[in-house]
């Protein structure tokens, strides 16, 4: 009868475990260096396994780049973005099993650098 309910249990635990892997879409509020916020969008495609995250980001599902050194530690999710353009967006986020939020640092058109606060919820 124990081992029938440890069974049971990491049953259940397993699969109430937070998955990352999916799309995810929300809100991407970038503030300037003067301190002036504007409103924007992001969608992500993310794929985590071991604790490797891939994937790709954007502010559209039609405009996306493929994401780099992804890692998924606990609920803290890092991840790089090199832009077309040439910029590198930083992202340092949390994954709590429902959303993921958090800020992200790089540098503006002009060189100036900027700062955006992530609030992203599960699509699919």
């Amino acid at each position: 009868m124990r081992k029938l309910l440890c069974c049971v249990l990491l049953s259940a635990l397993a699969l109430g475990a937070a998955e990352l892997t999916g799309k995810w879409s929300g809100s991407f509020d970038i503030t300037t260096p003067d301190g002036e916020t504007k409103a924007d969008t992001a969608y992500m495609d993310l794929k985590e396994k071991s604790g490797e995250v891939t994937g790709t980001a954007g502010p559209a599902v039609d405009k996306q780049w493929t994401l780099r050194k992804g890692k998924l530690d606990g609920q803290k999710l890092t991840f790089e973005l090199p832009t077309d353009d040439g910029k590198l967006l930083i992202f340092d986020l949390t994954f709590d099993g429902t959303a993921i939020q958090g800020t992200c640092a790089g540098k503006g058109d002009g060189g100036e650098k900027m700062s955006a606060k992530l609030n992203l919820k599960r699509t699919t």
